[in-house]
């Protein structure tokens, strides 16, 4: 199988839990950025790529990682300008999958989960499907149209702006549709939607649209 054709997961070093196993499938190309790289390898995953500075792990825990990955990449913590996270993003648009999935990517560091949030915005840019998943959220990113599937337990489909104004909005199979409705930074009229099946639409005209799917 070749890149074009593959998911790649990056396991970053957020908020991880056994829930991210889950979404790991045996042909993903597997990505562990800093701590994300050894919480894989103590649950008994090979490594395709290790990327990171590694500030966040033991020179022991370092060399365990490097003992577990195919390819190990490790630069200096003070001499770079991205993030492990943007750094493995990097490394996976490179080679232009069908997906990139970010496992790990939300936490406390508020800092952090909104740089990784702007990381959809980028894998818009390059024309790759990309979503942050963790145990209460699925994040995705529109400038156009987008399906959302309904997954077990995130019941609350919410659309917020990432531009000022997104216009042309209109929703098809939810609960609360809309028809060409203008959303507004700052406004939440498009919180906490609900799908009515399996499938729901998303389509805008202009702007950037972060669309989430949650469970409480």
């Amino acid at each position: 199988m070749n890149s074009s054709q593959r998911r790649v997961i990056i396991v970053t070093g957020g908020r991880i839990g056994t829930w991210a196993l889950d979404e790991i499938k045996p042909t993903d190309y597997v990505i562990g950025a800093d701590r994300g790289a050894l919480f894989l390898i103590e649950h008994g995953y090979r490594l395709d790529l290790a990327v990171g500075d590694f500030d966040s792990v033991t020179e022991q825990e370092k060399v365990i990682i490097q003992r577990h990955t195919d390819e190990f990449l490790s630069c200096d913590a003070i001499l770079k300008d991205e993030s492990d996270t943007e750094l493995a993003f990097h490394h996976a648009a490179a080679m232009k999958p069908v997906e990139i999935i970010l496992l790990g990517a939300l936490g406390t560091r508020m800092d952090h989960s909104l740089a990784n949030i702007h990381l959809l915005l980028k894998a818009s840019s390059i024309g790759i499907a990309c979503s942050i998943i963790d145990e209460f959220n699925i994040i995705q990113l529109t400038d156009r149209s987008l399906a959302v599937t309904a997954a077990e337990g995130f019941t609350h489909v919410s659309l917020i702006p990432l531009t000022l104004e997104v216009s042309g909005v209109t929703l098809t199979g939810f609960q609360y549709p809309l028809h060409e409705a203008t959303l507004i930074m700052g406004h939440s009229l498009a919180i906490s939607n609900v799908l009515t099946g399996e499938t729901g639409q998303v389509d805008i005209r202009t702007g950037i649209l972060l669309v989430i799917q949650s469970r409480d």
